[in-house]
This record gives C-alpha cells, structure tokens and sequence, in this order.
C-alpha cells in the first residue's frame, strides 16, 4: 500500500454481501491512532459518509493492517479493478507492490 498517497481516492469493487468490520471503541480507537486503517469506503469527494459505506462497516473501514504494517486486510476486491477491461486499475499497484516486495 506504501505506493498509494494518503487520501487517493481508489475505485475497488466489492462484492462481499453482508461482511463489514465490527470492533469494541477500545480497539477502534487503537486501530485510528496507530494508522492502522489504511482503506475506508469514501464518497467521490473523499468524505467518509453513511452513503459511502455500502454495508455498514464501522468508522467505514474497509482495511487495516497488523501492528507491524506487514499485513492487510480488505474487504474490497483488487484483482477485480486490474485492466481497463475491469473499470479501472486502481488495484493493480496493490499487487505491483506486492511482488515488488517480494522479489526484493
């Protein structure tokens, strides 16, 4: 993710149905300030609104990372945004970086 700029607006689908992200304030609050969530379900201006957040995720999270920023979890869908075919290719830098890092 460290190829995305804080606050780009990523276009990702979804296609999770019900999932959405649930957390105690203790941990939610961990979460915000370590800036642990690093992909929230913005409006097109950015805005984190309840219109933006398709399934009710808390703090309209759509992904964290652990403490140690190694590993993400999302709930949208990357490799569904990969070739212009898809939409867009917003995803494909996740993955770029991904074996980047790898082959490094």
């Amino acid at each position: 993710t460290s190829d995305y700029r804080d606050g780009q607006i990523l276009r990702i689908p979804i296609a999770h149905g019900e999932g959405n992200y649930e957390a105690d304030e203790e941990t939610l609050s961990a979460l915000e300030d370590s800036g642990r969530i690093v992909f929230r379900y913005v409006n097109r201006d950015g805005e984190t609104t309840d219109d933006a957040n398709p399934n009710g995720s808390w703090h309209n999270i759509a992904g964290i990372t652990n403490e140690a920023g190694n590993v993400l979890g999302m709930m949208p869908h990357p490799e569904r945004a990969m070739e212009d075919a898809h939409g867009n290719q917003d995803g494909r830098r996740l993955f770029e970086g991904l074996v980047e890092t790898v082959a490094a």
